[in-house]
């Protein structure tokens, strides 16, 4: 019974209504009106004791040259006129304004009263985000972040606080008064903030309780009298807070309080918590604003600074997963010698204890593991379970907590068939510090209800948590990932395996769709050689700066998977080159650097046509490949400048460019060897006879490499490759 009552306790917490309390904080006052009268629909009770009097309409707040100023700010962007300074009923207050409901929300808070930084600190915001974006390490970004909305808001503390993937908290980074406890290192369960709080937060930017021990101030009506629904206060700076978030505070001893959230690409990421235990504190608005600032700026360094933290460990995982992909690559007959055998096996891939794969049936074992008999069981209950990582697999297969010494932490990743790869890490000791013991609430009943009430003590509290392994980084159950998709194709016959593989390839090397280029005309075509599925023919289209772009062909000498993973570099290589490189000549020499030093003994031909759309200027180079074709009013000719050696050929060549213009219907035709190489009278034969037929040829470029292909009928032994461009 005691867990049924604690189950609807949970539930009435996670349900209740925080965007819509009916209420806001005394320290100010907040009018919803209509637009465009300014008419007042609702008042929070506080109103004629700030303003002196009843309010039926802002124009009887405001005089002409504040009204005009509100009336032209409510035609923008709300947020860029916030805080409105007026002076109202002799008081000086900041209006904030926002909609919400169809309703303007105004909130006016008195100006007196306010904690002011001054000046001095605003001056030196420079030299503060500076200092954040200096930060190299998470540790750094946070100490710098608590430090600074310290010294701008005065709270007696303020904390950098992470939440995990359970949302448990952890303060990660403190500033503080000398004689206050620390509270860096420890932990908050994640039922401290339940989910309608995170989904505030991650929408609200900020919220400020100056005094936790206020009386809410009622909303009057309690309803929205047009909708019959109570107004929503999610967006609104006074809005009142859950009773049981008031009575942790008091717990904790702090008397105002202020967070700031930080949000990672979209998700709530933690949040800055700041506590103020002397008394009622109320920094001002712009104060405020300048800490939201630097919440926002942390948050935009957070992705990149979390991510230098985590760089541990992921380049030799990328190293170890290359290998092992190449491993697979070279012996896709001994798939599971390639991975068990060599110097880089499966359990080199990634930090483990153990590692096992399970190939054609037959279970191999590395490192330490789980009884051989046991392995099968545990990996096919987690796959079943749609769960890939996992660091407390107890959890997910309650049978599996006696293999905590080896098992506690499981990745797994099925490769089809029953087979499966695993990777297994021991249970780790830790000891967790909690701010206060997570297991203390208590239930309290109510009228309404049981409901939560939070732990009184906040004291750090240890517990030693066991069954739990290091857990799986997202780069290494990537690595997983990524070396699984490369088994599932390698253990496929060498038909379907051959097939799969060049599907895989091609996709990396032939375009899905040609890029649309205004002003040009593009056509491609691949024929893929009957004898080999895969070859070494690749072509490209790269948009560059300025406009202009690079029409790419090559061939990589030989055919087979070799010969496309060769390809594969090649065409990556060249894309970065073409876009860092003055023309396409200097991009082919830094392209042959790359063949000679990382791709030794290997050999390819590649032309590149840059074009610029606009004028119709071309620049063309050429490594040994075939020339390009231009076909223009006169007939075709063979672009025979720019040529030089083939890649890999040479140390260090220069190759040279040459320069045409395309006019009117003129085209260019690039084409590999395949084409015109297999005619009885040789090469020559089959480029005379493809320079007669595009000389004649159609001039869009779709129509000119149907024409051509019908004309010269390539017979399939080789790859062909073909790219028409035409102005339009």
């Amino acid at each position: 019974m005691t867990e049924l009552v604690d189950d609807e306790a949970l539930q009435r917490s996670a349900d209740e209504p925080i965007a819509i309390p009916g209420a806001v904080q005394p320290h100010g006052v907040l009018l919803a009106v209509s637009e465009p009268g300014l008419d007042v629909v609702v008042a929070s009770a506080n109103a004629e004791a700030l303003f002196g009097r009843p309010v039926r309409a802002l124009g009887e707040l405001l005089d002409d040259d504040a009204a005009a100023r509100v009336r032209e700010g409510l035609a923008g962007d709300l947020a860029e006129i916030n805080p409105v300074r007026l002076t109202v009923a002799g008081t000086e207050v900041d209006l904030v304004l926002h909609r919400r409901d169809g309703l303007l929300l105004t909130e006016w808070e008195p100006v007196a009263g306010a904690e002011q930084a001054g000046a001095a600190w605003h001056r030196r915001l420079p030299s503060v985000l500076q200092r954040l974006s200096a930060a190299t390490t998470l540790e750094e970004l946070g100490a710098t972040l608590a430090r600074d909305v310290r010294d701008v808001t005065g709270f007696d503390r303020v904390m950098v606080y992470r939440f995990d993937a359970a949302w448990n908290g952890e303060v990660i980074a403190e500033d503080r008064r000398e004689d206050l406890e620390p509270f860096l290192g420890l932990r908050y369960p994640a039922s401290d903030i339940p989910a309608q709080a995170r989904e505030l937060y991650t929408t609200n930017w900020l919220r400020l309780i100056p005094d936790a021990g206020y009386r809410p101030v009622p909303l009057e009506p309690a309803v929205d009298p047009r909708t019959g629904r109570p107004l929503d206060l999610s967006g609104a700076m006074l809005r009142s807070v859950s009773p049981v978030h008031l009575e942790y505070l008091a717990n904790m001893g702090v008397v105002s309080s202020m967070s700031v959230s930080l949000i990672d690409r979209g998700k709530l990421w933690g949040l800055i918590s700041c506590h103020h235990y002397a008394g009622p504190h109320r920094p001002s608005y712009a104060d405020r604003t300048a800490a939201e600032f630097l919440g926002r700026t942390a948050s935009l360094l957070l992705r990149t600074t979390v991510a230098a933290d985590e760089q541990e460990g992921v380049v030799d995982v990328a190293q170890r997963a290359a290998e092992l992909a190449a491993a697979i690559g070279r012996t896709p007959r001994a798939l599971g010698a390639a991975l068990t055998e060599q110097a880089v096996t499966l359990l080199d891939l990634v930090p483990a204890s153990g590692a096992a794969l399970r190939l054609g049936g037959r279970l191999h074992l590395l490192g330490s593991t789980p009884p051989a008999d046991r392995v099968p069981g545990l990996v096919g209950a987690l796959l079943d379970a749609d769960v890939t990582a996992v660091d407390s697999v107890a959890r997910v297969v309650p049978d599996a907590a006696d293999l905590a010494g080896t098992a506690s932490g499981v990745l797994a990743v099925p490769v089809g068939g029953g087979d499966f790869l695993a990777w297994f890490r021991p249970e780790t000791l830790r000891e967790v510090t909690w701010g206060g013991n997570p297991h203390a609430g208590k239930v309290e009943q109510t009228d309404a209800g049981p409901r939560l009430s939070p732990r009184r003590s906040f004291a750090a509290w240890s517990e030693t948590v066991r069954g739990t392994s290091r857990p799986w980084r997202e780069h290494e159950v990537a690595a997983a990932r990524s070396l699984a998709s490369h088994l599932v194709a390698a253990t496929l016959n060498r038909s379907e395996e051959d097939n799969r593989l060049a599907g895989a390839l091609q996709r990396t090397l032939l375009l899905e769709e040609l890029p649309k280029v205004p002003g040009v005309a593009l056509a491609a075509r691949y024929l893929p050689s009957a004898e080999d599925v895969v070859g070494g023919d690749w072509y490209d289209l790269v948009p560059l700066p300025g406009g202009t772009v690079a029409v790419v062909l090559g061939d990589v000498a030989g055919h087979g998977l070799a010969a496309a993973a060769v390809t594969a570099q090649l065409r990556h290589a060249l894309r970065a080159h073409l876009l860092r490189a003055e023309g396409p000549a200097a991009a082919l020499g830094m392209l042959n650097e790359v063949t000679g030093a990382l791709l030794p003994g290997e050999m390819a031909t590649v032309v590149v046509a840059e074009l610029d759309p606009g004028n119709g200027d071309v620049v063309v180079a050429s490594a040994g490949h075939l020339p390009v074709l231009h076909a223009h009013a006169d007939g075709a000719e063979f672009v025979l400048g720019g040529r030089g050696p083939a890649l890999g050929v040479l140390d260090a060549p220069a190759y040279e460019q040459t320069r045409l213009t395309m006019a009117g219907d003129d085209r260019l035709l690039l084409f590999s060897d395949g084409l015109v190489e297999r005619l009885p009278g040789g090469l020559q034969e089959g480029l005379d006879a493809l320079q007669a037929v595009v000389a004649e040829g159609p001039a869009g470029a779709e129509a000119l490499l149907d024409a051509v292909l019908a004309a010269l009928a390539p017979p399939g032994t080789d790859d062909v490759t073909l790219l028409a461009v035409a102005r339009t």
